[in-house]
């Protein structure tokens, strides 16, 4: 199967179908033993989901390693092509459906500006750090190309440990910022990274940069269209042909497969498929999901989330696996002092491009809503708080890390070792450390949810009458007048006016056509 093949076996198991089956078996079953340990750990204050799986996969990694005599510490190899095809779209796709629609668009804007301007930022200081650093440690061999992918790669963040720690009722705008963040940061750090593959280092100079933006734009602007597309067709073809009425076993695997079409379509036309999926899935929560039976709409919400939960598990139990491949740690040749230096600066760099948009960021973004009705404001203490949950690393960054310095999960070259070493080194200390910090600091920095709960649920008070669309049947100067009011409505309360707009819109043109809950009842579930 070359490599498709879901996963490429570590020992020679010879052709016998029931030997192959017997590592995919016992990972299986330390699976579900993470599980259920995750559950028994569900109250403990300092360990969640996350930090389990990986402590359990250094600790089976330990005893395979123990098994084998030294030479290996897997069941299975990682194959990142897996990971991008098989393991990431449900968790995109999940993350898509079962957003807080109401807060993930008011807070658009913000959103949007810390998972791609930030990431850009983010970045390109990490990339220049370590061009400049790297060389200083005696660390060399790594490629113009090799410095712009670990711009990328580190630049994707997890903030899986964060969210399990906030609580969107309690606040909400906190979890929309870092939640939203951390899809689009994944979106754009991985656009970014297949960018820079396409780029031609032999004649790298200042329009280099130029042509990386511009490629961005396109495969960003093309896949957010195709999902768009996809969450619309899906909506209209369950609205008009009632699937429920037969079976919602249909409309349940419609939804389910014409999801993975998208993800599959963009991959096959070199765009972004975890933007395609991620927009697909709002897509479809916004209208077909109420296109469907009572009893698919409460499937589809828990059946989507035990299949992103289970790909994360399985992910974050590889990488503590892997932790312990003995392979790559002897393919690298450098001492312990210069590796130590070499997460460490990484370490620092994620950090300072952490820091370098976050709290300029969201001052610029406290500054566009100074005029609102409610208080829409980012408290210093929720900057800390976004800062915090952006310094962890998670898969997204394991999968970039082996496309760029492996084969087929094998690294060939000593510095490329080292490289995939530095990734899941970074990867561990910041989602033990950090993630065991999250729970503490939070509960420290804020410590009274209910002001913010009800500082942030306030609606905006615009009037509609203040909000006209143009209309045809008045005359072109009323018109005008209407035009010149909604741009200084815009200007005074723009991402408040923008999403007034749409909602009207909305309810005007587009729920008739594709379906969804009318405004009181959206207004309610968000």
């Amino acid at each position: 199967m070359g490599k498709m093949a879901l996963f490429d076996f570590v020992m020679d198991f010879g052709n016998s179908s029931r030997e192959q089956v017997v590592p995919m078996t016992v990972f299986v079953a330390i699976l579900c033993l993470c599980l259920v340990i995750g559950h028994l750990l569900e109250e403990n204050r300092w360990v969640n989901e996350s930090i389990t799986a990986i402590i359990i996969g250094c600790i089976s990694g330990t005893i395979i390693l123990f098994i084998s005599k030294g030479k290996s510490s897997h069941i299975l190899r990682f194959n990142e092509e897996v990971f991008f095809i098989y393991l990431l779209p449900p968790i995109i796709f999940n993350a898509g459906f079962q957003v807080k629609k109401k807060q993930f668009f008011h807070n658009f804007l913000t959103i949007m500006s810390f998972g791609v301007i930030g990431v850009f930022i983010s970045s390109s200081i990490i990339t220049a750090g370590s061009w400049w650093l790297f060389p200083k440690l005696n660390f060399d061999g790594l490629s113009v190309r090799d410095y712009l992918g670990i711009g990328a790669i580190f630049s994707s963040t997890d903030t899986v440990c964060t969210l399990q720690v906030l609580h969107q009722d309690e606040t909400p705008l906190l979890y929309s910022l870092v939640f939203g963040e951390g899809v689009v940061n994944d979106a754009t750090s991985v656009v970014l990274f297949n960018a820079v593959q396409k780029l031609d280092v032999d004649r790298f100079n200042g329009w280099s940069a130029v042509h990386i933006f511009l490629d961005f734009l396109y495969l960003f602007s093309t896949s957010t269209a195709l999902g768009v597309a996809a969450g619309l067709l899906t909506s209209y073809i369950l609205k008009g042909l009632y699937f429920g009425r037969h079976s919602s076993v249909r409309e349940i695997s419609l939804m389910l497969l014409m999801a993975y079409l998208s993800y599959m379509l963009a991959e096959l036309f070199s765009l972004s498929g975890i933007l395609t999926v991620f927009f697909s899935g709002i897509l479809m929560s916004h209208y077909a999901w109420h296109n469907v039976t009572d009893s698919s709409r409460i499937t589809t919400r828990h059946a989507f989330e035990a299949m992103s939960f289970i790909a994360e598990t399985f992910i974050f139990l590889y990488v503590g696996m892997d932790a312990l491949d003995i392979e790559k740690w002897k393919m690298s040749k450098q001492s312990v002092w210069t590796s130590m230096g070499i997460y460490g600066t990484v370490l620092m760099l994620i950090a300072v491009g952490r820091a370098a948009f976050v709290f300029p960021l969201s001052a610029l973004s406290n500054f566009m809503n100074r005029n609102a009705t409610r208080a829409p404001s980012i408290s210093f203490e929720h900057q800390i708080v976004i800062w915090w949950a952006g310094l962890m690393r998670g898969a997204v960054s394991i999968a970039l890390a082996f496309k760029q310095f492996t084969y087929s999960g094998v690294a060939v070259d000593p510095v490329h070792a080292v490289m995939v070493t530095t990734t899941i080194i970074v990867v561990l200390f910041s989602t033990l450390v950090f993630g065991f910090l999250t729970k503490p600091l939070i509960n420290y920095l804020l410590p009274h949810h209910d002001h913010t709960r009800r500082s942030i649920d306030r609606e905006p008070t615009i009037s509609k009458d203040r909000l006209p669309l143009l209309s045809f049947e008045e005359s072109a100067t009323t018109n005008l007048l209407r035009a010149k009011d909604s741009l200084s409505m815009l200007f005074e309360r723009p991402v408040y006016t923008i999403h007034s707009y749409w909602r009207r819109f909305d309810d005007t043109y587009m729920r008739p056509i594709f379906g969804g809950a009318r405004r009181n009842e959206s207004s309610g579930s968000g």
